[in-house]
């Protein structure tokens, strides 16, 4: 760490070198009107040079101006509210005089750019379809976990561990194949370990969330193979102007309290960043009619006390505490910027699944005998998760006039996370992560219309698991990689090829094994760790895609992508064997074998040679964009060979149990404490799997105020052997009606989960549900530029709602109604 740490160093003083010695005598005006199609000015209109060097808004009467370009060829994005996106290169010199018109059509679709891939886009302009989440959208559909703000988009659902941890599936993809990043940098966390595990991004103070449906992995390497969720926020911010967002709200169904600010500032060549939340819930209430888990108490722990046999109101263990901050500026150069932030996030939550189920809390006991001996009972298997992460981050982006490098942006991140699991106020497993990453993305002048850029990407990352029920080893995956994307017009054709390689290291540190038994003698101890050294293990995974936009007809494209994507393995599902408590499982990872003797099993080492994931995908999108009727509609079809997923074994540490009395979710316990002995197995493994399916979102202005928008998708994954891949997400259709009237937004929303029966073995069908929900916003004058009261009505029929991807869907249903009340605004 001691070279990256000063290879940084070094990297950032030549950059910061470079900028000293850029000069703008070469600044020129750029003046222009942004008009609708008939012809009407559109104010607050926003005009962006590249990609986001430069950025003007229009006035009153549609006007703009530049008053420090570069002379050359340019690249403008010009986007309005309401309207559709205009992409054009205009070249700026002395003697241009006259002033630009640019017309926008009007249009029913959301257009927004995006900042994921490193060639400037919007989320019409892509190859592959892309969902974002930004305005008073995000901060509608803001939730305290990143899967729940984001499983009603086309096409992500969520992993959903209770609300305290969730996160994305996209297309029926997660863990270790759905890669989340910050200003697109790895969050770094231990999310992909586990879903007890929550996501160490914060969106409360983002200011758009992106979503890539499909591999992402010329972007972002072998880790993005199913997709990636980049968190857009100004923590590195690039401009002077001064603006203080702030958000607070209330939820019944959890008694949840959230804060949040945003402020944003500079003076001269400095600007300034400062941000922060808090977010504090209880246990949340259960739907009235849930009686799952009284029926699974009753089914197998008859012997309980009879208030533990009494349904319960809440889910017992699903309280939780979070805190953050931010703080970064940046120094602004006629070229460009050089910033620096830090940050850190808390967050103190409960794992549920593992307390018995009883009344609330204290609310429903009756004296203070009952009471006491409920606390003990309850405290006995509580497990909770603390997480505790310094994020450091480093951004530069540069322009450099008449040379071939025309841009370099840089991108460097260090990452300090803890993680631990503590059952009944003991640690059981603490995970230590520390990474190291940067990336580099070099843009060239145009050739031959062509234009791209090189990256170069290095990861680092140390990941330790210690404690008596730690379930992997302490590792080491370093990340070497080497990507080159290109785009070009012909004609009515926007072409995207891009290609990637790279080198993947995992190295399993040895921990001895503390023997027990009195005649075990010495040379029989060497031999026995001997037998158990994990192998070190190599990879290099090779991307390529190619993809076209055809924008066959005004308003109309079609987006077609082609890819070869593979992916190295994470530690986790190769060197994995041990409890994993949050979960309430055994897992073992893909190096091992795990074999059924008698009475008892054994888990070994295999030959250790495994093999790399390789996926090919295929994606068609067709667009309608402009007017009072828009629709997005994706098919994919994705092929993956050697695809690594957890199965259920069947089997359970300690022993074998018949598998008609125990399903996938049961933990078996000894003397009342949950422990190895009584956890079902899962083991990584490797095989062929189909995956295909279709994603359709629709939008239609019935008249000026009022907005029908439908969505649907459906994914299908198979083995090879014709069984179903476990915790596909079921078929979903959802529907939203919104009217905005002068000063108030209303919307009411429903989702129709469809019964999921298309299962592995070991799993168990999940029931079809709806979910109704409704939202109004009311926007006061004279507060501020934007002071808004909301409010927020979410399961309005109190639904019952289990989550087919979750390991607790059993245990943890969707929240029941709930009902929610806030204020935003800036100034």
């Amino acid at each position: 760490m001691t070279f990256l740490k000063s290879a940084l160093a070094t990297s950032i003083s030549a950059c910061l070198a470079n900028t000293l010695i850029f000069t703008s005598v070469n600044a020129e005006q750029l003046t222009g009107t942004v008009l609708s199609s008939n012809g009407q000015p559109l104010a607050n209109a926003k005009i962006v040079v590249g990609n986001d060097k430069y950025q003007v808004f229009t006035d009153e009467n549609g006007k703009f101006l530049f008053a420090d370009l570069p002379k050359g060829k340019v690249e403008l994005h010009t986007t309005a509210k309401g309207y559709g996106h205009d992409n054009r290169q205009v070249v700026v010199s002395e003697s241009q005089q006259s002033s630009l018109e640019i017309i926008l059509p009007s249009t029913v679709m959301e257009i927004v750019d995006v900042y994921a891939t490193p060639l400037h886009s919007s989320s019409i302009e892509s190859a592959m379809p892309v969902n974002v989440l930004s305005g008073d959208d995000l901060k509608l559909k803001h939730a305290s976990t990143l899967g729940e703000t984001l499983k009603n988009e086309v096409g992500v659902h969520s992993t959903y561990y209770g609300p305290v941890s969730s996160s994305p599936i996209i297309r029926g993809l997660d863990g270790p194949r759905v890669l989340i990043t910050q200003n697109g940098l790895d969050a770094a966390d231990a999310s992909r370990v586990g879903p007890d595990h929550v996501v160490s991004t914060e969106t409360s103070t983002a200011t758009q969330v992106e979503v890539l449906r499909g591999p992402a992995t010329l972007f972002y390497g072998s880790g993005a193979i199913g997709g990636v969720v980049n968190i857009v926020d100004n923590r590195i911010p690039t401009s002077t102007d001064t603006q203080f967002d702030y958000s607070l709200q209330h939820n019944t169904v959890s008694d949840e309290n959230e804060a949040s600010i945003n402020l944003n500032t500079g003076s001269g060549d400095f600007a300034f960043h400062v941000d922060g939340f808090w977010r504090e819930s209880d246990d949340y209430k259960l739907p009235g009619d849930w009686h799952g888990a009284e029926e699974h108490e009753e089914e197998h722990h008859d012997e309980e006390e009879h208030h533990e046999e009494e349904h319960s109101d809440y889910l017992e263990n699903s309280s939780s505490k979070a805190t953050g901050f931010t703080v970064g500026a940046s120094y602004l150069l006629d070229n460009g910027f050089i910033g620096f932030s830090v940050g850190n996030l808390s967050r103190d939550y409960g794992i549920p699944g593992h307390a018995h189920h009883g009344e609330h809390e204290e609310e429903h006991l009756e004296g203070d005998h009952e009471e006491e001996h409920h606390d003990e009972e309850h405290e006995e298997h509580v497990v909770r998760g603390k997480l505790d992460q310094n994020r450091y981050q480093v951004l530069s982006e540069l322009d450099f006039d008449k040379s071939f490098i025309n841009r370099v942006a840089s991108k460097f991140a260090y990452t300090d996370y803890q993680h631990q699991e503590v059952e009944n106020g003991i640690v059981g497993t603490q995970f230590n992560n520390e990474m190291f990453e940067a990336r580099v993305d070099l843009y060239h002048e145009e050739m031959s219309g062509w234009k791209g850029a090189w990256t170069l990407h290095y990861k680092n990352f140390d990941q330790e698991a210690t404690g008596e029920e730690a379930f992997t080893p302490p590792s080491e995956t370093e990340t070497i990689a080497l990507a080159w994307l290109e785009e070009k017009h012909i004609g009515d054709v926007l072409f995207q090829v891009g290609a990637r390689v790279e080198h993947v290291s995992l190295s399993a540190h040895h921990v001895e094994e503390e023997h027990h038994d009195e005649h075990h003698e010495e040379e029989h101890e060497e031999e026995h760790e001997e037998e158990h050294e994990l192998k070190d293990q190599s990879f290099t995974p090779i991307s390529a895609s190619i993809g076209a936009v055809w924008d066959y007809q005004e308003g109309y494209n079609i987006g077609f992508s082609a890819a070869f994507s593979q992916r190295a393995p994470s530690a986790t599902e190769l060197f994995a064997n041990g409890p994993h408590i949050g979960t309430n499982t055994y897992e073992v990872g893909a190096v091992y074998v795990v074999e059924e003797h008698g009475d008892h099993v054994d888990i070994e080492l295999g030959d250790q040679n495994v093999d790399i994931e390789t996926s090919y995908n295929l994606d068609l999108t067709w667009r309608k964009f402009t007017g009072d009727f828009g629709f997005v509609i994706s098919a994919f079809y994705n092929q993956v060979e050697d695809y690594y997923y957890q199965q259920n074994t069947g089997l359970f540490a300690g022993g074998h149990e018949d598998h008609e009395e125990h399903d996938e979710h049961e933990v078996h316990e000894e003397d009342g404490h949950e422990g190895e002995e009584g956890l079902p197995i899962y083991i990584y493994q490797q095989d062929d799997v189909k995956m295909y399916g279709i994603e359709a979102e629709f939008a239609y202005q019935i008249s000026a105020p009022l907005k029908l928008s439908v969505f649907g998708d459906y994914i299908k994954a198979k083995l090879d052997d014709g069984s179903y891949l476990p915790r596909i997400p079921p078929a979903r259709l959802g529907a939203e009606l919104e009217y905005q009237g002068n000063n108030y937004n209303a919307q009411i929303s429903t989702s129709y989960y469809f019964e999921q029966d298309k299962i592995s073995e070991y799993e168990t069908k999940t029931d079809s549900y709806m979910m109704l929900d409704a939202n109004f916003s009311y926007y006061l004058d004279g507060l501020g530029d934007d002071f808004v009261i909301f409010a927020k009505a979410e399961n309005l029929t109190d639904e019952v709602g289990q989550v087919h991807s979750s390991f607790l869907k059993d245990d943890a249903p969707l929240p029941g109604r709930n009902f929610g009340l806030g204020i935003r605004g800036s100034f």
